[in-house]
Formats: C-alpha cells, structure tokens, sequence
C-alpha cells in the first residue's frame, strides 16, 4: 500500500502500530498484529524505516495457519516541495526471515516513487510508482517474482485533526505465473493530540487475488517522540 512522501524530520520518531480482521476468498477468517512500523528521521530529509515482523493467524475449514511475516528495512530521501507539489524515493529490503507459512524465503527489494500534490489547504492526492522482485514464503514453495505496483491516494481534512481518505492499489503479478491484482481501501484519521493518532480503515478486493482477502476491517495508532 501507498506510503507517504514525507519524511520523519531529523532526530524524531514515529511509531506506528495495529491489528486487522479480515475475511479471506476461500471463507476462512484472521487477524493480524501489531503490524508495527518504526520511522527514525536522519539528516538530509532522509528517513530509516523498519518493519518488524508481524503475527497472523488464519482459521477455517477445520484448519489454521498462523506465523510471523518477514522483517523489512526501508530508506526514503525527500526530493523537495513547493507549494503544492512534493516528491519522494524510497529503496526497501525484504530480509529473508519469517515463518514458513507466512515469511519470505529469499531477500526481497523495492523501489518506489513518490508524488503528492495538494491542491487545496484541506485536500491531497498521492501517487506511487515502484516495482519489486519478491518470493513467497516456504511452504508456499518460495517461488520469486517481480511487479509493478501502483497506488493512488485521496485525502480529505474536514476540519483541524481529522482526515478522511481513500486508497485503490494493485501489483501487476500478484506471485509467480499469476495475474494482476487491485483492492481499494478507506478510513478515517483522528490527530487526539500532535503526537498521538488513531484511525480506523476498511478494505475489499476489487479484482485479482493480492493478498488473497475479500474484505477486512483495521484500527490503527500512531506516536511521535
């Protein structure tokens, strides 16, 4: 999904963290967490991203899956702003780590491109670019691909505090041999104090099979220090 083209300023801190309950395409249920995410702000409009492995676990059919996912180390440079436009990049590293089930057998890299315009002072819209060569985890056969990925980002801040947005992303191969895949999500944000912010988002499958859901429901929170 979209990341930001801010970045973390120097010698602050962002903690992101969640949980999601989703229904997947063959009817089985899960959940997922804490889904962290640690920003770490450095100089030169530089930030260091770090995604550490994060817990699911999928139930049905009178079978379950649960594992941890792989841990992901991201560098992400601010190419500059006006008043309306700003721009990024950003590399991320796909270690490879994780459960059978749900981690990565090989290493993985990203490259993406950030653009966000803002056309007034309460809207926004974003899009990334990138591509990626990952591989699916073991018991999944391990198998690598590449794709294209998109994403496209509208926000809305009705008033001071609260933003609303809506989000449609895809990949063009959603693993190896398979086709393209778009799902859509929503949510609202809610600043409680400057450095604290929770939200809450839904999303469903609108074609292909990226991440193999049919719809889910998350919560979120978000700390700077």
């Amino acid at each position: 999904m979209g990341d930001s083209a801010c970045v973390v300023p120097d010698k602050q801190v962002v903690l992101e963290l969640g949980a999601q309950w989703t229904s997947f395409r063959d009817g089985s249920r899960g959940f997922s967490l804490p889904a962290s995410e640690f920003r770490f702000g450095i100089p030169g409009n530089n930030e260091l991203v770090l995604l550490p492995p994060n817990y699911a676990r999928q139930s049905g059919a009178g079978m379950v899956t649960s594992g941890e996912s792989a841990t992901v180390l991201g560098l992400k440079h601010e190419l500059g702003y006006t008043g309306k436009w700003l721009g990024a990049v950003e590399s991320l590293v796909t270690l490879p780590s994780g459960s059978a089930a749900l981690g990565s057998r090989g290493g993985g890299v990203a490259f993406n491109g950030i653009v966000n315009y803002s056309p007034t002072d309460n809207t926004s819209l974003s899009m990334m670019l990138g591509v990626a060569s990952q591989t699916l985890s073991s018991l999944a056969g391990g198998g690598r691909y590449t794709s294209v990925n998109p994403d496209f980002v509208g926000t809305w801040a009705p008033r001071d505090g609260l933003q609303l947005y809506g989000e449609i992303y895809g990949q063009s191969s959603t693993g190896p041999g398979q086709d393209s895949g778009w799902n859509a999500d929503g949510g609202v944000q809610y600043l409680v104090t400057p450095s604290v912010e929770v939200d809450i988002e839904v999303g469903l499958r609108l074609a292909g099979n990226l991440g193999a859901f049919s719809r889910y429901v998350g919560v979120g929170l978000g700390l700077k220090y």
